[in-house]
């Protein structure tokens, strides 16, 4: 099977060049001349695929070669790409920065590969005149098998710099596709993990993102972008389906031999009421297992093929939102707390006790649980001095140390979500510290800049700083709801 689906690549030199601005922007004005745009993101950001989702009306999907593996990149790109006319990839750091000592593995280079895709260079041109002619022919010929087919000029100051930089570019042999001057309404608040997500600033989102669209209209070429996208070349493989991906022959689920010896050490861990929410549709099964996934303003980090393939293996998946409702949703057999900023929100969280109640009760009953970063601190006794659900003898506090990247882990115990042994690839985005760092049965032993086992597997629970894409070892999704029945 082939495909050819017209897409192009966002990219930049650098993080800052404004490269979520010009995707963002090219989104929305392609979807805003009615074509159907389908959103991607390089890599394991979650904040810029809830812009991209704003910009198109279709979810915003992450592309990453380090999560997934780069054998599932085509074919999650054309399961996202699905009815599109249009894809628009955006990029993530600079052109050629990948997983720290991999290489090219990961990066924007390695995924526009990938997919056959001709990549557009967001340029911060604001302090530089000629010298942008070097830049993009450094960039453009450093690695022959990326086509680097235009530029985007942001951040030029006037028409004179405008007439410098392309009489610069005019010897570089790289098209001018758009040229954008600075607008201050484009710009989007920032905190300690970057941009503030979509979920906590609807109204104003949706005002910077008709700003970006308005300036990618105004300052590009989109018909020349159009045309450079339809020559992306056919992709050779099949579009992801999560119900294929579940199949018992399509996957090799958990190691059955016995585990390597580990390379870690051992751990061992020692409000008023708010009115009552509309009663929710309840989604159907044949027995009606129901898996709850937190959302809202305070967890707004998840990967929508977590969710597909909980449908596939049979769940009705139920969003709820932990800062307004007070109970879990009816017939919830498991719960899935992902990532999101609970420590923005401590207060209310703290504040929603029957909530925080009906959690530890599923938890220590044994029901299924997987937590993710927020949902680690969410189900600790405390985070930053406020009362959380209490399931896990953990506390948590902001810290002033971000820590940030992929890591390799194992393993450690067995848990809802997978044997002891299982290999998976995660990353880690957080400014806090959690007390212990590991239960007395961790979830994972990790490799990164150092050695260590971290997270807390008890009862149904499992709970951990790492993000995970369920994509590359579908299995988990399987063994999850399948102890979801039986629990």
């Amino acid at each position: 099977m082939s495909s050819s689906v017209p897409r192009l690549v966002v990219a930049a030199p650098s993080s800052g060049s404004g490269k979520t601005t010009v995707a963002t922007g090219l989104m929305a004005a392609l979807t805003g001349r009615g074509l159907a745009v389908s959103p991607h993101k390089v890599g394991p950001d979650y904040i810029d695929p809830g812009y991209h989702a704003l910009a198109t009306g279709r979810v915003g999907r992450n592309l990453d070669a380090y999560l997934c593996g780069p054998e599932l990149i085509g074919p999650l790109f054309l399961h996202g790409a699905r009815g599109c006319d249009i894809a628009v990839v955006e990029g993530v750091m600079g052109l050629y920065d990948g997983a720290a000592g991999e290489g090219e593995l990961a990066s924007t280079a390695h995924v526009a590969k990938l997919l056959r895709a001709p990549v557009v260079l967001v340029v911060d041109a604001s302090s530089q005149s000629r010298s942008v002619a070097a830049l993009v022919h450094g960039f453009a010929s450093w690695d022959p098998e990326v086509r680097v087919g235009g530029v985007i000029l942001n951040k030029v100051a006037s028409d004179r710099h405008e007439e410098l930089l392309r009489e610069a570019l005019d010897s570089a042999g790289v098209p001018v596709l758009g040229v954008l001057r600075r607008v201050a309404q484009v710009d989007t608040p920032s905190r300690h993990l970057g941009l503030v997500p979509v979920a906590e600033r609807r109204a104003s989102a949706v005002e910077a993102v008709a700003a970006m669209a308005a300036q990618v209209s105004d300052g590009c070429d989109l018909e020349a972008l159009a045309g450079l996208a339809r020559s992306a070349g056919a992709l050779s493989c099949a579009a992801w389906d999560a119900a294929e991906a579940l199949a018992p022959a399509a996957e090799p689920l958990m190691d059955t031999a016995p585990p390597p010896p580990l390379p870690f050490p051992s751990s061992r861990g020692s409000a008023p009421s708010t009115p009552d929410r509309p009663e929710r549709p309840r989604p159907q099964t044949p027995d009606g297992l129901v898996v709850a996934v937190a959302g809202g303003e305070a967890f707004t980090f998840s990967y929508a093929e977590h969710a597909e393939l909980l449908t596939a293996a049979g769940a009705a998946v139920v969003a709820f939102d932990p800062l307004r409702d007070e109970r879990l949703p009816d017939g919830t057999r498991g719960l899935v707390i992902g990532g999101g900023f609970p420590e923005v929100y401590a207060t209310e969280l703290s504040a929603n006790e029957p909530l925080r109640k009906a959690v530890a009760e599923l938890a220590l009953g044994g029901s299924p649980v997987a937590a993710e970063c927020a949902g680690l601190l969410y189900l600790g006794r405390e985070l930053d001095g406020q009362p959380m659900c209490g399931v896990l003898d953990a506390s948590a506090r902001m810290s002033e140390r971000l820590t940030l990247g992929y890591r390799d882990a194992v393993a450690v115990s067995d848990s809802v979500l997978a044997d002891a042994g299982t290999r998976m690839r995660g990353h880690e985005f957080h400014r806090t510290v959690v007390e212990p760092e590991a239960g007395a049965a961790p979830a994972w032993g990790v490799r990164g800049p150092r050695r260590r086992v971290e997270g807390f597997v008890q009862q149904g629970v499992h709970a951990s700083y790492l993000h995970t894409h369920w994509a590359s070892e579908p299995g988990v999704a399987r063994r999850f709801v399948e102890r979801c029945r039986t629990s």
